[in-house]
This record gives C-alpha cells, sequence and structure tokens, in this order.
C-alpha cells in the first residue's frame, strides 16, 4: 500500500473531501478535511475515517495510521495558527 493507493480508498469513502496522504511503509498520516465531520466527536470522526481502512489494516498493508478529520471552517481556523 502506498499515498496515493491509500488517497484513493478515502476519495473513494469521502467524495466530497480534501485528502491528504503521507507515509510509507504502512504508516500513513492523514488529513481529511470534509464538512460531514461538522458536530461529531472526535472518535466518530476516527471511525468514520477507520471504516473503509479496516480490510487494510486486518491484512497488515496499513499497519499505522495518524487522523487529522476537520471540517472546512476547523481547518481554515488550524491553517491561520500554521497547524
Amino acid at each position: 500500500m502506498n499515498s496515493e493507493q491509500l488517497t484513493e480508498i478515502l476519495k473513494t469513502a469521502f467524495p466530497e473531501a480534501e485528502v491528504t496522504v503521507s507515509g510509507q511503509a504502512g504508516k500513513f498520516e492523514l488529513r481529511i478535511i470534509d464538512d460531514q465531520f461538522e458536530e461529531k466527536r472526535t472518535v466518530a470522526r476516527q471511525q468514520a475515517v477507520y471504516a473503509p481502512l479496516n480490510s487494510y489494516i486486518a491484512s497488515g498493508e496499513v499497519h499505522a495510521v495518524t487522523i487529522r478529520a476537520m471540517t472546512k471552517e476547523e481547518w481554515r481556523k488550524a491553517s491561520l495558527f500554521g497547524a
């Protein structure tokens, strides 16, 4: 599994989102910016991101992920502060 493949999986699951994936060797950092996260708690956001990845995690193709799942407004505010 590489960053490009993981990006496509996430873009399929979150078609309206801005998806950024970095990493290699099964360890990835994910940033998904999508307004569907509005009013969802952090755990619910992470569960939504893990859902399309579960089979890849189970197979070992994806070993570890760091997830940043935010709304567009949350990302805009975070970007103002260099996040």
